[in-house]
């Protein structure tokens, strides 16, 4: 591994693990509850510790608005360009467009790139080819790259079954990700089965925004005692009442190492009527 791959790594992985924050949604959804003003989003989930931030250009254009040395600010903290886009919009919503590349994200400075990609759709193939493209402009530059898998279309009767979602891990690993982020299976023993087929670390998907905050701490606890090395959740911190405080338990979680029920303490004088 090159020296610079390892120190953009080393900003978005602490010692393995990681608490990333996907905030991409601006473009597939618009500007959606939480992310309207995505510069206050931004201070809010730094603030409470995330490890890294994933989203388009606008979101490189607001860190550079945010006070470099506060506490938890965009010096700490790692930042990778998503390259993959859609709309909700479109008659294809799942069909992936490329809309940026690794030299986009060298200039602006980025620390790692992802992509995401929908097996079975029938632009399957086209989304693989742009997969393969990055990959390798990414192994050239010595650029981190996250890839975001998941299972839709005609054959997919449940995106969550464990050889499917094992089968999206692994094309992430031998693809060329350095790690990979899918669906939790729904338990421990299925989930273990795509974390050990999968040589990248695997981080779980938060979904859409829960309505029952203990249930979403404990699957989370759940995938990583089967071995995620982290969690990717967007819509379920920066929709939170309190993004700081969810990022800080998300964190609590996966890098202190305390129980669900632990880490949900932290959001209990917001969700109180909900827990």
């Amino acid at each position: 591994m090159s020296t610079g791959k390892a120190r953009r790594l080393a900003r978005i992985f602490r010692q393995g693990k990681s608490v990333i924050i996907p905030m991409d949604h601006g473009v597939s959804a618009g500007p959606l509850p939480g992310l309207g003003n995505m510069r206050r989003a931004l201070a809010a989930v730094l603030a409470g510790g995330a490890d890294a931030i994933v989203g388009h250009r606008l979101l490189f254009r607001e860190l550079d608005k945010l006070p470099a040395a506060a506490p938890g600010g965009p010096a700490e903290a790692g930042a990778l360009l998503h390259l993959s886009a859609s709309t909700d919009l479109s008659p294809s919503p799942n069909r992936k467009a490329l809309t940026a590349s690794v030299e986009d994200a060298l200039r602006l400075g980025a620390d790692g790139v992802s992509i995401h990609v929908n097996i079975g759709d029938p632009d399957e193939a086209s989304m693989l080819a742009d997969f393969g493209r990055v990959a390798r402009a990414a192994a050239d530059w010595g650029m981190p790259l996250l890839a975001m898998l998941y299972a839709r279309g005609p054959k997919i009767k449940n995106g969550f079954d464990p050889d499917i979602v094992a089968h999206c891990a692994r094309i992430g690993a031998e693809l060329g990700a350095d790690a990979v982020k899918v669906l939790y299976t729904g338990d421990m023993q299925s989930f273990r089965r795509v974390t050990e087929g999968c040589a990248v670390p695997v981080l779980v998907a938060g979904g859409p925004q829960t309505d029952s905050p203990a249930g979403f701490f404990r699957m989370l606890g759940e995938a990583l005692q089967a071995g995620a090395a982290g969690v990717s959740i967007g819509r379920n911190v920066f929709q939170h009442p309190r993004p700081e405080r969810m990022a800080e338990a998300l964190r609590a979680l996966v890098h202190e190492g305390q129980s669900p029920e632990q880490a949900l303490a932290r959001t209990l004088d917001v969700h109180t009527a909900t827990c």
